[in-house]
């Protein structure tokens, strides 16, 4: 069918949308909606035509935006095929389903789906989740390019320690550490994740709440700019200590915060995968690394990935 941009199309500077769903005003709907926050949409009518899409260009689309039933192929198997795919895998997946059962949303965050929208699709909602997803992308396109200015011998260090304080910092050494592991491009969000979560829950002391706000006001990181200069935030600091084994490797995260519930966060929860944020620890635990260990209180996590199922730390 025709859609908005071929798949040929010269990719620009801003994001691109593929759109999957069979049926013609929820295609559109979500059509006008995206472009209406400024990014370009594609459409494909079922999951076997994205997925033809999607394999003719493989850097064509930064989002996908999923329908979970559909003829020929539905969702889920799409998400399979992508998530088997190595040039696939990492394009975020918006999945929108009719139902909201727990257990069916479960299934796809457990087939590798961190955002879900539910029919009747509110607009809110949609925006919220959508501008998380674009977050994603941002992110993942800058520690791609900060991977890539640290390229050395990094399988000649056995132990490191860092201090940092910012989230830049904290971007430039997720991209320095992530080339100390075999894949660099599966830990490297992951280990970004983990850094910016010590800095903005721990020492700067942000809530779950606060930071949903936040992202939808638009100002984030000016308000962690600007606790990081308050007096009582202005000394506090993130150790990172990474060490590696031949059977694996390790980081560990300390921040000077009172730590938090960090059990509820290891995996997401159905009845958050709406929100606008919340997802980091839970992709951290379920595709970075083999294991996250936090302490009690939860200021302090080990991060694992093991050479073999034998690592011990």
């Amino acid at each position: 069918m025709k859609t908005a941009l071929t798949p040929q199309a010269q990719k620009s500077n801003s994001i691109r949308v593929l759109i999957v769903d069979d049926d013609r005003v929820m295609r559109r709907m979500f059509q006008i909606q995206i472009e209406k926050l400024g990014y370009q949409a594609d459409l494909a009518v079922d999951g076997k035509e994205a997925i033809n899409l999607l394999n003719g260009d493989k850097d064509a689309f930064d989002i996908v935006v999923l329908d979970r039933k559909m003829p020929e192929m539905d969702g889920l198997e799409v998400v399979a095929r992508m998530k088997a795919n190595v040039d696939l895998r990492k394009i975020p997946i918006i999945m929108a389903t009719g139902s909201n059962k727990p257990e069916e949303i479960k299934q796809g965050i457990d087939a590798g789906v961190f955002y879900y929208l539910t029919k009747p699709i509110d607009q809110e909602v949609l925006k919220s989740v959508f501008i998380s997803a674009v977050r994603e992308v941002q992110t993942q396109t800058t520690l791609k390019r900060e991977l890539k200015k640290h390229r050395t011998s990094f399988n000649l260090i056995h132990s490191a320690t860092f201090y940092l304080k910012t989230i830049t910092e904290a971007e430039d050494l997720a991209a320095f550490l992530a080339n100390c592991y075999p894949d660099p491009e599966r830990v490297i969000t992951g280990l970004a994740e983990l850094i910016i979560n010590a800095i903005e829950h721990g020492n700067l002391g942000i809530s779950y709440n606060e930071k949903t706000d936040l992202i939808e006001r638009g100002i984030w990181r000016e308000e962690i700019d600007r606790r990081a200069q308050m007096s009582e935030h202005k000394e506090k600091k993130i150790e990172v200590i990474f060490n590696h084994k031949d059977d694996g490797s390790c980081v560990q995260i300390l921040d000077e915060g009172s730590g938090f519930e960090w059990r509820r966060y290891l995996d997401i929860d159905p009845a958050r995968a709406s929100h606008n944020h919340g997802r980091g620890i839970a992709q951290a635990n379920a595709v970075s690394f083999d294991e996250l260990r936090y302490n009690a209180t939860g200021n302090q996590v080990t991060a694992i990935v093991r050479k073999d199922n034998e690592l011990e730390w």
